[in-house]
């Protein structure tokens, strides 16, 4: 099978579920040799008529198909539009909507939104290697603004001044590499070089601005500050890497979305630093895809844990138009 370039081949080739069946099994079992995904075991034997492997193993469950074990799993949604639909949200440089989702691959809105937020959980690019050489730091506040506000919700919303309503969010920039970011519950001094601390190795060239929780970062760094107030630029040092980052993440947060619950913003953030991760990859959309499909596997998001019914005793949302603005 020839790999699609574009979104229109992608369409057309995984239209066919022979070609889905190729991908997928290219991917998890390149060597050809199926295993139980419960089991391990490679005494399986695949059923033509039902699209599922059984396994002789001894447990239950002992039918399983391409989806199992993967954020697909259980899901009524053929592989023809899970496919397409990771497809259009890695190549949107401004991410896509629950309801442009909807519309696009014929299923209903809150599908395609569980849809969307099990794809950004296979986008989630973890890893333990600290970042290292020439590193920005920065944080901004997401939230939306006072006075685009009804009166009536600005007076429920808006008790203080700054980002004292609003949800940070922290980055830490690898020249040359990648970002990460997380969603921080305070700016102040011991959390922020808490994180700084986890995530950017000893001796590396870190750069900030000026605000005071940076502040002591020079016994394991070489910390050298920009005053944004004076300047944005001193030299080499300046954080424009991640003030690009800031503009991406809020266009694609204020534009596309429009607004997100807090508890979900995270999400929302992998999908960006993944994308902004893979911008230069050298297959271009067709390796950003792969990426992506590579990373469904071992995850699992059940609409349950996405809405938080058992923890916030509702049933969530899935409509990013009627979410309140984080």
């Amino acid at each position: 099978m020839e790999e699609p370039r574009t979104l229109q081949e992608a369409i057309i080739c995984y239209n066919d579920y022979a070609n889905c069946h190729e991908f997928m099994m290219s991917l998890r079992w390149p060597d050809g040799k199926v295993t139980c995904p419960r089991c391990g075991s490679d005494h399986v034997v695949y059923l033509e008529n039902p699209r599922v492997w059984k396994c002789y193993g001894k447990h239950d469950h002992a039918k399983f198909s391409l989806k199992t074990g993967t954020v697909f799993e259980d899901s009524p949604i053929g592989l023809d539009k899970w496919l397409t639909a990771v497809w259009t949200l890695t190549k949107a440089k401004n991410g896509v909507s629950s309801h442009e989702m909807h519309r696009s691959i014929g299923v209903t809105q809150k599908t395609a939104w569980f849809m969307t937020q099990r794809i950004r959980l296979a986008m989630q690019q973890g890893g333990i290697v600290k970042a290292t050489g020439q590193v920005e730091l920065d944080e901004t506040f997401i939230g939306g603004k006072a006075r685009n506000m009804h009166k009536r919700i600005r007076a429920r919303k808006i008790t203080g001044t700054g980002g004292k309503d609003k949800t940070m969010v922290i980055g830490v920039l690898q020249r040359s590499g990648k970002v990460r970011v997380s969603v921080k519950g305070s700016r102040k001094k011991r959390p922020l070089q808490t994180h700084v601390k986890a995530h950017v190795e000893p001796g590396a060239e870190v750069f900030t601005d000026a605000l005071k929780s940076y502040e002591g970062l020079e016994g394991d760094y070489l910390h050298q500050v920009v005053d944004h107030a004076v300047e944005f630029v001193k030299g080499h040092v300046h954080t424009n890497g991640l003030e690009n980052f800031w503009s991406l993440l809020k266009r694609t947060l204020k534009g596309t979305y429009v607004s997100v619950e807090p508890f979900h913003l995270f999400r929302y953030l992998d999908e960006q630093a993944f994308r902004y991760n893979e911008r230069k990859h050298d297959q271009g959309d067709s390796g950003r895809f792969q990426g992506v499909v590579k990373g469904i596997y071992g995850r699992r998001l059940t609409y349950k844990q996405l809405t938080g019914k058992a923890k916030y005793g509702h049933e969530g949302h899935h409509n990013e138009f009627a979410a309140r603005t984080v």
